[in-house]
């Protein structure tokens, strides 16, 4: 068996994740060559074939997809050893890594983290911002620690916990047919806008999942006009009049000095959580601790 390479097995993971050689080696910022290279020679000690190639880009075979969840196991072994070596210190000092969606980063957690920096000088911060789905699968890499997402995943790896409770708003250009009849603060039904052109979010994001599955109900397709990858562009096209838009509550902050027209929408699916979501299998650090025990303190739902 060839010895255990960490980087090579990181390789690996990006390689299955983006199924490119290329985006693979533009991530890690090294050359496609050396990426092969690295593959290839693993493959010669290993005598199998981890991925079949094609002009389409690289895809695990059976042996790949053993080898790839074996170093997942090795990796998260080696990060929660490091969490366990955190424990032995006071709590006073370590680490925390979170992953954390856009919804996150524009609700309540900046001011919280600045509350828990406050409290724990000595715990270094670590925050990467990133679609749900790849949060999650952070955590089961161990390549975060604690994971801030919206709650319409799959979680029964995890150990949740609410962070914050948002609504979905719809936003309308104030010269749009829809302007007159939406009032400030008077919720909408969601069947009363979904015949209009929208501007989509982040796809495959858990807006527009949300929205997605909500229509398909309906039996309405979303259509979308165009499709923005940030919350501040969607804001700006529908300024623009490309079509209406969707907001969590927790964004509704970048309508400030424009003209816009919004309201929640009126089905309980609209009503969403964030959650603070764990490996329930890693262990809980003094910094994790400290920060769920301080986010459950402050977490005030709605009534």
């Amino acid at each position: 068996m060839a010895p255990f390479d960490s980087v090579t097995a990181r390789l690996i993971l990006l390689l299955a994740e983006t199924g490119s050689i290329g985006r693979a080696a533009e991530r890690e910022g090294i050359a496609s060559s050396a990426v092969s290279r690295r593959v290839s020679d693993l493959e010669g000690r290993l005598g199998v074939v981890l991925f079949d190639r094609s002009a389409h880009g690289v895809k695990l075979t059976k042996a790949g997809e053993a080898y790839a969840e074996g170093c997942r196991t090795v990796l998260r072994s080696i990060a929660d050893l490091d969490a366990i070596m955190d424990d032995f210190s006071s709590g006073q000092r370590g680490s925390l890594r979170l992953a954390c969606t856009s919804s996150a980063l524009t609700g309540r957690l900046p001011e919280l983290l600045a509350k828990f920096a406050a409290k724990y000088p000595g715990i270094e911060i670590a925050i990467s911002e990133m679609g749900a789905a790849k949060a999650l699968l952070s955590l089961d890499e161990g390549q975060a620690d604690i994971a801030i997402v919206s709650d319409n995943y799959d979680f029964k790896r995890f150990e949740i916990r609410p962070f914050e409770d948002e609504r979905v708003w719809v936003l309308v250009p104030p010269e749009h047919e829809l302007a007159a009849s939406i009032e400030p603060r008077k919720s909408v039904s969601f069947d009363t806008v979904i015949p209009h052109s929208i501007v989509g979010i982040h796809h495959a994001g858990s807006l527009d999942r949300l929205l997605g599955e909500a229509a398909e109900k309906l039996g309405h397709p979303l259509k979308e006009a165009l499709r923005v990858e940030s919350f501040p562009a969607l804001v700006r096209m529908v300024e623009a009049g490309f079509g209406i838009g969707f907001l969590r509550s927790t964004s509704l902050h970048l309508l400030a000095g424009t003209d816009l027209v919004c309201a929640p929408l009126s089905e309980p699916w609209a009503m969403r959580k964030l959650l603070v979501a764990r490996r329930k299998s890693s262990p809980l650090s003094a910094a994790m601790k400290s920060f769920v025990s301080l986010a459950a303190e402050t977490y005030l739902p709605s009534a």
